[in-house]
């Protein structure tokens, strides 16, 4: 098969990889500027077709090397963002006819040649751009920095340059020529290692000369090169001269000299050293210059592939051993530049690491809060100072001896309930599944809860705050769950508050009498005004009913303090209780309610109860939690409304508990609102006529909190507000 073509067509602008992403603008290179890159590379095409013609090979048509397929492979990247491709397949396609013509072959066989040339640069562009992407996203040529892409250059030479010997093989065919198969072997086999070490050559240099240009100057890539050497150590300058050295005697003795031995494949070793050692552009040239060494030495019979005495064979053989040249070079090099940058990624994210860990060190030891992290077997995995201290004073369960290794270690034999002396806030000893690392551990969230320490360190007691929550652990992962725990001293703030509730408990309790007789006086008031003849002034009965709406506010105030301080200090009681028993129960206590509510013409409620389980509760305060729920369902609705309550209940997201839901059909809760109306005090609808001292969520809040369980509140689809609270079930 002639050899008078290498390189493959540009695929149009629209057609393929020409729509690729990149980092050309939309409209491309400029006229301008493209025009001169078709110039220079078409001249650069043209020295390369006639370079390649020189190699002909005695007594065929066939060339040794074409390193034009290169040539082109880096033309048309040059321009693929061009914003038209039609100069540079003119100017390829007239350089390709050209040369053929000039060289011996006929018209037909040129026109040949120049369509198979067109087809392989057009699918070396298609699969260039769909195999490695990034590295036509790039800018210039391209980039070869990873062994990955490497083999995507590889990948797109060997599917491009197949592409190109099917249409030239079928094209002389069509015309009559003769077609070999080995010398198609050899056309495919020389393109592609043309296209592999002349285009890594090309993207090595065209990245090095986008940071060092080569005009003369500061910056250039002559002057970084003087600077290197300046700098070099050198022992490094004498590997270099060793290393040139070595392959220029290493390849005039395997080549060179005629004794007969088949020592081509061991040059290898210098292509190895300089791949582990040496700079990738360095080696890409290195590569260049010994392949094309060693084909300069088999074209004049020189050299153990000289020796071969097929034509073809000893071109193909020829070949494969500059593909293994440039393969095993460049990947050696990339490969080490790789790692080399993976080594100072992982250095760099290491300092990081180290230097975050540090900082989170201090923060955490500077912390006057305790913190510790504790596994599922107890064992304290990390404490802060804080921690420390108190942890340290009290010693390991069982106090071992000093000096052994559970003395050195406290807490390793687990969180024992006993030693450490932990406690509910009424006095109640913990049990271990109470403990709030151990719900958290179960999924629970734990935050702000008051826990009461009483041992040997702290006999008068103290009161701790803990927040407690689950470390996440990635999916599958075989290590120990561990929570984090932090708690500080609380004791004066629950004093104080405690304090103040009591002074509320008393001062509201004390109210009662005065306000009873303020009562009495008014009943007293309203007879006598009744009693005027001619009847009593409207002034009067006005001033009678505003006196007696203001009293029923302030026992509803006061009452709601009582509640309140009851639900803080009240010991609790938990046993199993009905819950549908005690719904129903609030409903029926509302019967008074609702014949008031006939009495005034307002619609009377509507309850759905469903199915309720029982619960381990306070019977006391559980009826408190569901007045409170019910009342509200029942007051807050718009005027003339009927208040449509349902109440359900199933089983909740953590076992061994139950979730109820409180829904009504009222105004609902503002937007923003629906944690704030758990706030002491808060009142979320106080400009719209609806009475109230705004603690009856407070106080369903705090009895809920304090059977360990959680509330919350939702609008109701459809319209209306869904209270849910959760609570133990009953064993």
């Amino acid at each position: 098969m002639a050899s008078h073509t290498a390189a493959g067509p540009l695929a149009g602008r629209g057609t393929g990889p020409d729509r690729a992403p990149g980092p050309g603008p939309a409209g491309g290179v400029p006229p301008g500027a493209a025009l001169r890159r078709t110039a220079v590379f078409a001249a650069l095409y043209l020295a390369a077709t006639l370079a390649g013609r020189m190699t002909l090979i005695e007594g065929t048509t066939l060339s040794l090397v074409w390193p034009a397929a290169g040539v082109s492979a880096l033309w048309f990247l040059a321009q693929r963002h061009a914003r038209t491709w039609w100069p540079d397949v003119a100017a390829f396609a007239v350089c390709t006819l050209a040369a053929n013509v000039w060289t011996g072959a006929s018209p037909a066989l040129a026109v040949c040649f120049a369509v198979a040339n067109l087809a392989q640069v057009g699918a070396f562009l298609l699969l260039f751009g769909r195999l490695s992407p990034e590295s036509w996203a790039a800018e210039g040529l391209g980039e070869l920095v990873r062994v990955r892409q490497l083999w995507r250059l590889l990948q797109a030479a060997a599917g491009a340059t197949l592409c190109g010997a099917a249409v030239v093989s079928a094209g002389m065919w069509l015309i009559g020529a003769q077609v070999s198969w080995l010398g198609t072997s050899v056309w495919i086999a020389r393109n592609i290692v043309s296209i592999v070490l002349i285009g890594g050559v090309g993207l090595r240099l065209a990245a090095l000369f986008r940071v060092h240009p080569l005009r003369p100057g500061p910056g250039s890539a002559w002057s970084a090169a003087r600077d290197t050497l300046r700098t070099a150590p050198r022992w490094r300058k004498a590997e270099y001269a060793a290393l040139v050295l070595a392959s220029a005697t290493a390849y005039v003795v395997a080549f060179g000299l005629n004794h007969g031995l088949p020592l081509a494949f061991p040059l290898l070793v210098v292509t190895v050293w300089a791949g582990l050692r040496f700079n990738t552009t360095f080696v890409v040239l290195h590569d260049l210059l010994v392949g094309a060494t060693a084909i300069l030495f088999t074209l004049y019979g020189h050299g153990p592939f000289a020796t071969i005495g097929s034509p073809p064979v000893r071109a193909f053989v020829a070949q494969a051993f500059v593909a293994m040249v440039a393969v095993v070079g460049l990947a050696l090099a990339l490969g080490r530049d790789e790692r080399d940058a993976l080594l100072r990624q992982l250095a760099a994210a290491e300092e990081s690491a180290s230097a975050q860990a540090g900082l989170l060190a201090t923060i955490v030891d500077a912390m006057h809060d305790g913190l510790v992290v504790i596994d599922s077997a107890g064992r304290f995995l990390m404490r802060n100072r804080a921690a420390a201290d108190l942890l340290d004073d009290l010693g390991p369960p069982d106090a071992p001896a000093p000096g052994t290794a559970d003395a050195a270690a406290p807490g390793t034999a687990g969180v024992d309930v006993g030693h450490f002396g932990l406690f509910h806030p009424d006095g109640t000893l913990m049990d271990e599944a109470e403990l709030p690392y151990r719900q958290a551990l179960a999924g629970r969230e734990i935050r702000a809860v008051d826990l009461l320490v009483r041992n040997r360190v702290m006999p008068e007691g103290r009161m701790f705050s803990v927040s407690a929550t689950r470390l996440p652990t990635e999916a599958g992962d075989e290590g120990e769950a561990a929570v984090v725990v932090v708690f500080h001293d609380v004791t004066a703030e629950r004093r104080d508050r405690d304090e103040l509730a009591a002074f509320a408990g008393v001062v509201a309790h004390d109210l009662r009498n005065p306000l009873s007789a303020v009562d009495g006086w008014i009943d007293v008031l309203d007879e006598t005004v009744e009693a005027v003849p001619g009847g009593a002034p409207d002034m009067a009965v006005e001033s009678i009913a505003r006196i007696r709406h203001a009293s029923a506010r302030m026992r509803n105030l006061i009452n709601d303090l009582l509640t309140h301080s009851v639900s803080r200090a009240a010991a609790l009681s938990p046993v199993p209780v009905d819950l549908g028993e005690t719904v129903r129960e609030v409903i029926a206590t509302r019967g008074g309610d609702d014949a008031a509510a006939g009495r005034e013409r307002r619609p009377r409620p509507r309850f759905h109860v469903g199915d309720l389980p029982r619960v381990q509760a306070d019977p006391v305060l559980l009826r408190q939690l569901l007045d409170n729920l019910i009342g509200n369902a029942t007051k807050y609705v718009a005027p003339g409304a009927v208040p449509e309550i349902t109440v359900t209940a199933g089983p909740a997201e953590e076992e061994g508990w139950v979730r109820v839901e409180v829904a009504d059909r009222g105004i609902g809760i503002p937007p923003g609102q629906h944690e704030a109306v758990f706030e002491n005090f808060h009142r979320a609808h106080h400009t719209a006529g609806y009475t109230g001292s705004g603690l009856g969520l407070a106080i369903c809040k705090r009895i809920v909190e304090r059977h360990g369980g959680t509330i919350g509140a939702r609008d109701n689809p459809g319209g209306g507000t869904r209270f849910h609270f959760t609570l133990p079930a009953a064993p």
